[in-house]
């Protein structure tokens, strides 16, 4: 459940309904809301399933860590983010709870489910997750919410999980603050332009740490210190390679990094915001 920009009327929610969000699976998903829709708490991204072959939309750096972490799962099949709750069920869980419904001018307010996942494991096919910070939960409405939520999995006999920044490992943040705190234009041009140079450097030096082979990339090509690891970086950052996000930056090899189908990042790259 992300914090809203505005609240929808009953048109809007007709239109969404409409347009297929909140329907389809795999890469013919679309979330209740995209990353324009909400205002986000801190950085929104929008990011390039492999599993999917599609763009999440994710409202949050720690919604990032978590779809992060479910897409290195190996028995993870499929991840739909901002996955809207049928108000008929929520309606009726919010009167037997004795919970206010979330509403706005006398219109019934869609929630939803940060995540719902689904896999290859016998015993838990598929689950649902919301990501709320711990500090959130100190929050009493915050909680009502979860409360409807929770109770709507559990009628559906699907289990729910929370997660909170504590569930996270510290790496991951780390890993994206490195990442995301590098803020660059897009650049198509000089873009491709890296990534050929680097999947050749990379296919070269599988065993080389990332970091000491933009060391000697830049001693051989007579770069400014850092240079190297600055370009890198900005492909990192823009998917066009995906790694192992719970392996410390300082630490990856050339050989953890897997190039992503460049078809799919330029689409990722022209998305809206």
């Amino acid at each position: 459940m992300a914090r809203r920009k505005y609240w929808n009327s009953e048109a809007t929610n007709a239109r969404w309904i409409k347009e297929g969000r909140g329907q389809g699976v795999g890469n013919n998903y679309k979330p209740w809301f995209s990353v324009r829709d909400v205002a986000s708490e801190g950085r929104s991204h929008r990011v390039y399933g492999h599993l999917t072959n599609r763009t999440h939309h994710l409202l949050s750096d720690l919604e990032l860590a978590t779809f992060l972490l479910l897409q290195w799962r190996p028995t993870t099949t499929d991840i739909r983010e901002q996955f809207p709750l049928d108000p008929t069920y929520t309606k009726q869980i919010s009167v037997d709870a004795c919970i206010t419904h979330p509403f706005h001018a006398g219109v019934i307010q869609y929630m939803s489910s940060d995540f719902v996942v689904n896999t290859r494991e016998e015993d838990r096919p598929v689950f649902a997750l919301q990501v709320k910070p711990s500090s959130k939960l100190e929050d009493k409405r915050t909680v009502e919410k979860l409360e409807i939520e929770r109770r709507y999995w559990l009628q559906k006999e699907i289990p729910w999980f929370l997660i909170t920044e504590k569930q996270i490992p510290s790496v991951v943040f780390k890993n994206i603050e490195w990442l995301y705190s590098l803020q660059t234009e897009n650049d198509d041009e000089a873009d491709y332009k890296h990534l050929e140079q680097y999947s050749a450097w990379i296919l070269q030096n599988s065993n080389l740490k990332i970091i000491d082979l933009c060391k000697d990339l830049d001693s051989s090509y007579s770069l400014p210190i850092g240079e190297s690891l600055f370009q890198l970086r900005s492909l990192l950052a823009k998917r066009y390679f995906h790694f192992d996000i719970r392996i410390p930056y300082i630490e990856l090899r050339c050989s953890d990094l897997i190039s992503e189908p460049i078809e799919a990042i330029i689409g990722v790259s022209h998305v809206p915001n």
